[in-house]
């Protein structure tokens, strides 16, 4: 609980907590209040960051003290650092200098120290009394960001009889009333026992006032579990530093709050954070553990196939979903739509979106729904939600009142900010999400100016959508017209692939052997030696590793192939308009670069640019380049899919032959 430095008239004495803390600044953090004082920065409200572990080496008493009685010390903890600033800026080099601030906050940051213990991190649904009136910590996402208010922090007082000065602080619990001591507060040998008080006039100091609420990450929760939020306060330095989907790990005190006054409703008391330390970790999302040993492990196995890298890649795949027998095209789809390309900006500083995104058009019970659950496992970070959203807030965000105010809500794409957002039921969309959706899957931002509340939020987020077909899937007629999604928006899916329950003999014989035989079937398995290796934590880790490791480049095969490709489609008449367009050229280079990261390589090569053109037939009713690609819910895996490559990309580049601009791909250098 961080209050604002005392800035009533100089005090008769300091008190003696103030004078250990005021030694311990001075010693430990004179650069920090040396560059305050010599800030030309003109805030009204300065940071002290203190490593609360280094306080517990240097003064194990007063950490102790931190800890226990936060209300009283962190007061104390920022009237010294005003006056460690004057101790400073006395010392001659920098005498004259220096500008003396008013107001320094010091803030505590936990990371590393004790304080990270169960007993003082707990999680935000295990908060009890208990852990009322010690230094909390809590980590959740920010799930709506109130305005900035002005807020009443203190009133300084005079005794009349010994005209003692004292700083007087209004409490939460007390609906910010001011309660008097009841006699003097003055440390005096010979106590001054007043009970007479007047407000010193023009005393008063007011704070900047902001509350956020975070909600605990739905990641670490078991099954069944409602993720609980808690309102949070912030102060001064700390207001607006956050918002809606921000990750945060909160260090304050926990006290409490009236809730607002209704009719035949008892008045409860709610739990609040009142911040000391705020610690976005939007980059530290990444907390995957991978040992050196793992790594190891990965580059052997690329080793081992060397030879037959796609039965190496396939080995991988076959572990996406195990549960699912087959579909090939489907787990090649997600495994490119989780790994993504690569991020581009242009001289102009445009930016194009590395992150893919995936829907999945099925008849019900062809595994849709298990394939998002599953990549919502494989995802550090990511939320699972249906078309008509799990809040208020729908998809996109929006504005609710609470108490009063305005604020904002975000929705699953902003919680899933840096992530997977996992949709189900896609085409249920509500009205005011349909009509954002398409810049948050885009421009991978989301503008909102709703009752006063104007923003963009962030929203760099993979999309993994499922939906039915709208009635009997008709292969005559447009996607759109399917699944009644609009045009412009299907065309921002790198992929779109349609499962099709239809009648097939042969795949029917092989998927009852196979579930009778309970997943014992070897056609296409990997070696023995890596059959249990792809588990789904070294899938996770296997994903994390090649997407920070790897930022594959176009070699001039690879940039030769998918150019003609395009050229193509757009000559092709077959085609709809709506996704033959940029978007696509776009789509092709990042599943390309996606695939040379499966492949664990760092530059894309034809054998890439020709599964990333694989990938984009895959998702068209009718093909200008491929003769038949066939129902994506009767793919498997082959025996020799080397082998069975050679055959495709032979098809592939006799087509792109028609390509005037197409030189003779056998007289190229890697061809």
């Amino acid at each position: 609980m961080n209050k604002t430095a005392m800035s009533s008239p100089e005090t008769d004495n300091i008190p003696v907590e103030v004078t250990s803390i005021l030694d311990y600044l001075v010693a430990y953090h004179s650069d920090q209040l040396r560059s305050i004082a010599l800030s030309p920065d003109p805030k009204f409200h300065y940071p002290l960051f203190v490593e609360f572990a280094e306080l517990l080496d240097a003064d194990p008493a007063l950490a102790h003290n931190v800890y226990y009685k936060p209300d009283k010390y962190l007061r104390f903890f920022d009237y010294a650092a005003v006056l460690a600033q004057k101790e400073v800026l006395r010392d001659s080099i920098f005498h004259g200098k220096g500008v003396e601030k008013k107001f320094i906050h010091v803030r505590f940051n936990v990371s590393g120290s004790p304080l990270e213990s169960p007993e003082a991190f707990p999680s935000i649904g295990r908060v009890r009394v208990k852990h009322r009136k010690i230094l909390l910590t809590l980590k959740g996402t920010v799930i709506r960001s109130g305005a900035v208010k002005m807020y009443e922090g203190e009133r300084t007082y005079i005794c009349k009889k010994c005209k003692h000065m004292f700083p007087v602080h209004p409490e939460l619990e007390t609906r910010n009333s001011i309660t008097l001591p009841s006699i003097c507060p003055s440390q005096r040998s010979v106590p001054c026992q007043g009970t007479n008080f007047q407000n010193v006039a023009n005393t008063t100091v007011c704070h900047d006032y902001q509350e956020i609420k975070i909600q605990e990450s739905t990641q670490v929760l078991g099954v069944g579990v409602i993720p609980r939020s808690i309102l949070v306060i912030l102060m001064d330095d700390l207001v607006d530093i956050v918002k809606a989907g921000d990750d945060v790990i909160v260090t304050g005190v926990l006290t409490a709050k009236w809730s607002p006054d209704l009719k035949d409703v008892r008045c409860d008391l709610d739990p609040v954070l009142i911040a000391n330390h705020v610690r976005r970790t939007n980059e530290l999302k990444s907390d995957i553990d991978i040992p050196i040993d793992i790594i190891l492990k990965f580059n052997q196995f690329w080793a081992d196939f060397k030879d037959t890298p796609l039965k190496g890649r396939n080995a991988i795949l076959q572990g996406i979903c195990p549960q699912v027998f087959g579909l090939f095209t489907v787990k090649l789809a997600v495994a490119l739509t989780l790994i993504g390309g690569v991020q581009h900006v242009d001289a102009s500083g445009t930016k194009v979106r590395g992150e893919s995104h995936l829907l999945l058009v099925g008849d019900p019970g062809t595994g849709k729904s298990q394939f998002l659950k599953f990549a919502a496992k494989l995802s550090n970070r990511s939320v699972i939600t249906t078309g008509l959203g799990s809040t208020s807030a729908g998809l996109t965000v929006t504005a609710v009142k609470d108490g009063g105010e305005w604020m904002l809500e975000a929705g699953a794409l902003v919680l899933a900010d840096g992530g997977l957002c996992c949709i189900d039921e896609f085409d249920s969309m509500r009205e005011h999400d349909r009509a954002t959706i398409h810049e948050a899957m885009e421009q991978q931002t989301i503008s909102v100016a709703k009752a006063g509340l104007v923003t963009t939020l962030s929203t760099r987020t993979i999309v993994f959508g499922a939906t039915n077909p709208k009635g009997h899937y008709d292969p005559d007629q447009p996607l759109s017209v399917n699944t009644t999604l609009s045009g412009p928006l299907l065309s921002r899916f790198d992929i779109v692939l349609v499962l099709l329950d239809t009648k097939n003999p042969e795949w029917d014989a092989v998927v009852s052997s196979h579930i009778l035989a309970e997943g014992e079937n070897k056609r296409g398995e990997p070696d023995e030696d890596w059959a249990q290796f792809w588990s789904l934590p070294m899938l996770r880790r296997y994903i994390h590793y090649v997407k920070g490791h790897f930022k594959p480049s176009l070699t001039k095969e690879a940039e030769k192939v998918i150019s003609s490709y395009y050229q193509l489609q757009r000559r092709s008449a077959m085609q709809n308009a709506a996704r033959t367009t940029v978007r696509m050229l776009e789509s092709l280079i990042r599943l390309g670069q996606a695939h040379a990261r499966l492949m664990f390589r760092n530059e894309v090569t034809k054998l890439d640019a020709i599964t990333a053109i694989l990938c984009v037939e895959s998702s068209m009713t009718t093909s200008a380049i491929v003769d038949s690609i066939g129902n994506a819910l009767h793919s498997n895996f082959t025996e020799k899919p080397d082998q069975e490559y050679a055959k495709q990309e032979q098809l592939i580049l006799e087509k792109l032959r028609s390509v005037d601009e197409f030189p003779d791909l056998n007289s190229m250098e890697g061809f």
